[in-house]
Parts: structure tokens; C-alpha cells; sequence
């Protein structure tokens, strides 16, 4: 399974996998793929540093990655209390409803209410890459879009790759124009933030509009088969999130969690404003229809939304309240129904990929015979 791409970055496979949990990308890296850890949860650069440092020592010295939230253009002299000062009592009222209705215990006192979705802030993002720089990255992506163009050339000057997400051809060229190297084109079907469009008409869409630019598939993307459609399409590579949610090396921290995405088929996830403000696909749950309820008072803008729910969330993962547990998760959550470890299912992927590869050179012809 080797691309353009994966022989540039020296991998074996051309599997890319973003996940939050270092013991996961880590494995995904060991396996013969790469591993992408997600940076946003770490507000504080010690944190990143150690996480990091264990990669350093997991990964056997093959390359991984990192992905910031960086918006593209500065926001300066806005402070965290401030930004909370803007949102509206009522819908701090709202929230405390659907917690008491839900019997929601409160944290314990002094107890901090977990990760707060602060990494949209410029200041955050660059203290994570003081740090990131300091390791031998072979790539950093960007969950907004292309970061600002100082942090492009900082990458560039250490052969550090820069892959952007796009929702559209649109965003695309737009990436290309800004000097990223890799774009990312993220299907409606992905968990997380994601575009109107759907995987199998955005990616040979964005493979037109980019040109020689390396393409990636992400989106509805969980067996081999399926890469190898988003390589007939033009891709380079496919990049996969929601699939290693239910590994063995996951840290959900959360049997109950892990159980309802066991559980859960590809119809049982939302796009929704509940969790940052932005459309995001998750696990429909009691939380998410609270909040698209026209009843109710709407969801604000990001980051006020994130910011909003984040003691929420922390209290409702924290006391595992079964009707509200949620997670961002893609439609592909349907084939994930038993938990096993990365390499199992990396050994899957490859396995199912020559299998669909060997399927279409019959149908071409191309066997032989």
C-alpha cells in the first residue's frame, strides 16, 4: 500500500491515523503506518512535552505526526474570562436543566472539570508547537484549515510537512495557494468537524482542484476496501480517526462509552453544534437533541459553545450518565463492533486491501487468466 506520499514520509503503508491517545498512534506508527497525535487537549506545554517524550520511546524511530487547532488568522489580546464573560445566562440556565434532569452529580469541590476546548487560541496553539518542534515530527495538520503563514515557513525550515483539512474543492485550493504540502479532504461522513459534502464526491473533486498536491481521504473510511476506493479516486493515502476510538490502546476512560460505540450503527450519529459551536458529527444522544431542539435556546458560536459545556461534559463522562454520554464519532462507528488492538485492525486493513485490489485486477483482467 505505498503512494508518492508514504515512500516521501517513510512508511510502509499509506494509513494515516489522527487519534488523542499517544499509545495509539504510537501503534499505528509501529504497525507501518503513521501516526498522527492530536495536541489540542494539551493546554499546558509540559503535558505535550512528556506525551512526546513517550512517543520518542514507543515509535522504534519511525515517523509520526501532530495535529494542532490553529485558526488562520491571529486573534490578539482576547483572554479565556473574557470570552467567557460573553455568554449569555440563559444559557448557562439551560445547561444546569438538562443536568438536573439527568440527575448529573456536581464535581467534586476543587476538583478542575477536565479539558476545556481553549486550543483555538492563538497563544495555546504556538506554545504546543514551541514544543512540537523540539521532537523530529515528519508532520503537523491543522484541524482549521491552513495555519498562518509564519507557522508554514517555521515548518518548512525543519522538513516538517503541513496538511490542512478541507470540507470543499473550494478550501482546497485555497490550502495550495497558503504553500500547505498535503490537503485533507474530510467527507460529511467523519467524525469531528466536517463540510456538507460527502467523501466519494469530495475527494476526486479536491484531487482536480489541488493538482500534483497529495490527497488524502478521510471520512466513512474503515476497512481496506474502502482505501482502496479513496486511492481509485486519487488519494495518496487515507486518513482514518473514528476507527481507533474502540483499540485496546484507546484511553476512554469510559467503559460505558466504549459499549455504546460497540453498540451503535452508522445511522446513530449527528451533526451537531452541541459540543464546540461548529458542526460536528458525533453519538446522538439525549445532549445532542437537547441542543437541537427548537425549543431550546440554540447553540452558540465556537468557542462560546465549547467553552460553555466543557464542566458538562467533564461531569457527565466523569459519573458515566448513560443518556448523555457522547463522543465525536464518524458513520464508519457502524464496523466498529468489537474492541481489539491497533495492529489487529491495521492488520485488517491491509488484508482487506489486497483483497479489493485483487477484485478489481479480475475485473480489469489484470489476473492473468
Amino acid at each position: 500500500m505505498k503512494t508518492e506520499l508514504s515512500q516521501k514520509l517513510g512508511v510502509e503503508h499509506a494509513i494515516f491515523g489522527f487519534t488523542p491517545f499517544p499509545a495509539v498512534a504510537a501503534a499505528l506508527t509501529r504497525a507501518g503506518g503513521f501516526g498522527v497525535l492530536g495536541a489540542v487537549r494539551y493546554t499546558d506545554p509540559d503535558d505535550l512535552a512528556r506525551e512526546l517524550d513517550w512517543m520518542q520511546e514507543h515509535t522504534d524511530g519511525k515517523p509520526y505526526g501532530l495535529d494542532v487547532v490553529m485558526p488562520a488568522k491571529k486573534v490578539e489580546g482576547v483572554t479565556e474570562a473574557e470570552v467567557e464573560a460573553m455568554i449569555p445566562a440563559g444559557h448557562r440556565q439551560y445547561v444546569q436543566e438538562i443536568l438536573a434532569k439527568h440527575g448529573v452529580p456536581e464535581l467534586a469541590e476543587g476538583e478542575a472539570s477536565g479539558w476545556r476546548i481553549t486550543g483555538w487560541m492563538e497563544q495555546v496553539a504556538r506554545n504546543q508547537l514551541d514544543v512540537a518542534f523540539d521532537y523530529p515530527i515528519k508532520l503537523l495538520a491543522n484541524a482549521l484549515g491552513s495555519p498562518p503563514a509564519d507557522v508554514v515557513a517555521r515548518a518548512h525550515a525543519q522538513d516538517v510537512l503541513v496538511a490542512a483539512l478541507a470540507g470543499s474543492a473550494k478550501h482546497a485550493r485555497r490550502h495550495a495557494e497558503a504553500g500547505i504540502d498535503i490537503v485533507v479532504a474530510q467527507g460529511y461522513e467523519a467524525g469531528g468537524h466536517t463540510g456538507e459534502i460527502a467523501s466519494m464526491v469530495l475527494v476526486p473533486e479536491v484531487v482536480d482542484s489541488v493538482g500534483e498536491l497529495p490527497v488524502l481521504a478521510a471520512g466513512g473510511i474503515g476497512s481496506g476496501g474502502q482505501i482502496a476506493a479513496a486511492f481509485a479516486l486519487g488519494a495518496q493515502g487515507a486518513w482514518l480517526g473514528s476507527l481507533w476510538l474502540t483499540t485496546e490502546e484507546a484511553e476512554l476512560h469510559s467503559a460505558a462509552l466504549t459499549a455504546k460505540l460497540l453498540a451503535a450503527g452508522s445511522g446513530d450519529t449527528v451533526r451537531s453544534r452541541a459540543l464546540t459551536g461548529k458542526p460536528a458529527r458525533q453519538l446522538r444522544t439525549e445532549w445532542t437533541d437537547a441542543w437541537d431542539d427548537p425549543n431550546g435556546p440554540g447553540t452558540l458560536p465556537m468557542p462560546l459553545q465549547g467553552l460553555l459545556v466543557a464542566e458538562a461534559n467533564s461531569r457527565i463522562q466523569k459519573y458515566e450518565v448513560g443518556p448523555l454520554l457522547g463522543t465525536p464519532v464518524g458513520q464508519i462507528v457502524g464496523r466498529m463492533n468489537s474492541r481489539r488492538s491497533v495492529q489487529a485492525v491495521f492488520d485488517d486493513l491491509t488484508r482487506d486491501f489486497e483483497q479489493a485490489v485483487n477484485r478489481i485486477n479480475r475485473i480489469a483482467g489484470r489476473d492473468g487468466n
